[in-house]
């Protein structure tokens, strides 16, 4: 392997490392808010859809989207937990 490819391949593996270090810090600045998702902007399956983006109503009671942590409480409908 030539010095390039290495610096390459170094250079690759030091901005992944850096990416996952950043998504792990803003997730724990976030939390799941379910019921105030707009339709089809959920981040994530729920019980009713198959993946993210899937949810088919505004306010869906099981579809969720991340919010800066404090927020959902804040928001009417939002709840940290599913709503029945």
């Amino acid at each position: 392997m030539s010095i390039l490819s290495r610096t390459g391949l170094l250079a690759a593996t030091v901005a992944a490392a850096a990416g996952l270090a950043a998504t792990a810090a803003q997730a724990a600045d976030n939390e799941k808010c379910y019921g105030v998702v707009k339709a089809g902007q959920n981040d994530c399956q729920t019980a009713s859809s198959s993946c993210a983006g899937t949810s088919t109503v505004d306010g869906q009671k099981d579809a969720w989207i991340l919010v800066p942590a404090g927020t959902c409480a804040k928001l009417v409908g939002g709840s940290a937990a599913p709503k029945g």
